[in-house]
């Protein structure tokens, strides 16, 4: 599938999570570095590797995980990943009470020895969000699990065409909204790191919802591709933050899953949205199974096979990729000292 960017001076194609996207230059600069992917197989349903109810079976044993953005699609699709999986409460948040019962009603017929409570939430109230982590921790008794699922995309627009409002509401939903559940989780996170560490089962585990739109330069998705490249440095401070405290913190991509809210984007980019939600789902089961806690602070994708994935981790530590950096010509060190020296 190959997307274009309209742009007079097209030079360059690069593939992203098995999508061709042409990118447009500027002058002699290119408006992004010339590939954003990792060469991996890709996927694009639930496959046997991150199976919750297969090979995953019993990696949430005894785990509490809050989910905000949890009433539908991604969020819905997660709760129910981590239930099959053996999780021992689910707490959700969302907007609509209707589509929070909704999920509820699917944990309990999927898993009826899982217990699931949910609270009506708006992510941009930092007020909400820790009443929802003090309710969890209160019925539950603790939160081994957080996704920060909740997100937000209006329709494209250039900046000079955009809404100032709506534009920045992607950032108070995306980023603020995120850093929320992040704050007020963390300490029960690093709780459960704590007492998981001696034990086969890994403790600790943060979701971010990014994208491989924090990757590109799209014209008119200003908003929506920064909120996520911030999304994917918030993660790797958490990571420097906490990580000695021994959680675990991943900002992935989920895929190009057909949510309402993806549905936002320009028709044209409708038929790439081929995945399921239970993909993304599934992977992020994978990840707090603990089996790539080796791979924290960093950006991944839903789509990549997780065993190839794992076959990559020593050349993905030694040259510390999947993060964000600034690249020059001569190299960090030539960066440093005109910043600190």
């Amino acid at each position: 599938m190959i997307i274009h960017i309209i742009d007079p001076m097209l030079r360059l194609s690069t593939s992203a999570a098995g999508i061709e996207f042409r990118i447009f230059c500027i002058g002699d600069k290119m408006s992004s570095v010339s590939s954003q992917s990792f060469d991996l197989p890709l996927h694009h349903d639930l496959y046997p590797a991150i199976d919750p109810a297969g090979v995953l079976a019993g990696s949430a044993d005894g785990k509490v995980a809050f989910i905000s953005g949890g009433s539908s699609g991604i969020g819905r699709a997660t709760a129910v990943a981590l239930a099959r999986a053996g999780a021992r409460a689910i707490f959700l948040t969302a907007r609509s009470e209707g589509k929070l019962e909704e999920t509820q009603a699917v944990i309990s017929r999927v898993s009826p020895a899982t217990g699931c409570a949910y609270m009506l939430c708006d992510v941009k109230d930092k007020d909400q969000v820790k009443a929802a982590i003090d309710e969890c921790v209160t019925r539950f008794d603790g939160i081994d699990i957080a996704h920060a699922n909740a997100g937000y995309l209006d329709k494209w627009s250039k900046i000079g065409d955009s809404d100032p409002e709506s534009w920045w509401h992607c950032f108070e939903v995306n980023v603020q909204g995120t850093y929320h559940v992040a704050r007020y989780a963390i300490p029960h996170l690093v709780a459960s790191a704590q007492r998981h560490r001696h034990s086969a089962i890994s403790g600790g585990h943060l979701i971010l919802m990014s994208s491989v739109g924090a990757q590109l330069l799209t014209p008119g998705a200003s908003d929506y591709q920064t909120t996520k490249h911030a999304l994917n440095r918030l993660c790797e401070f958490i990571q420097v933050d906490h990580g000695s405290d021994g959680m675990k913190c991943f900002a992935i991509h989920p895929g190009g899953v057909p949510t309402d809210l993806a549905l936002n984007m320009p028709r044209e980019i409708h038929s790439v949205l081929v995945d399921k939600p239970e993909l993304a789902a599934g992977f992020i089961t994978w990840l707090c199974s603990g089996r790539a806690d080796w791979a924290s602070g960093r950006y991944l994708s839903a789509q990549w096979d997780v065993d190839k994935l794992l076959s990559t981790k020593d050349d993905i530590l030694q040259n510390d990729l999947l993060v964000n950096r600034l690249r020059t010509a001569g190299g960090l060190s030539s960066v440093l000292p005109s910043l600190y020296g």
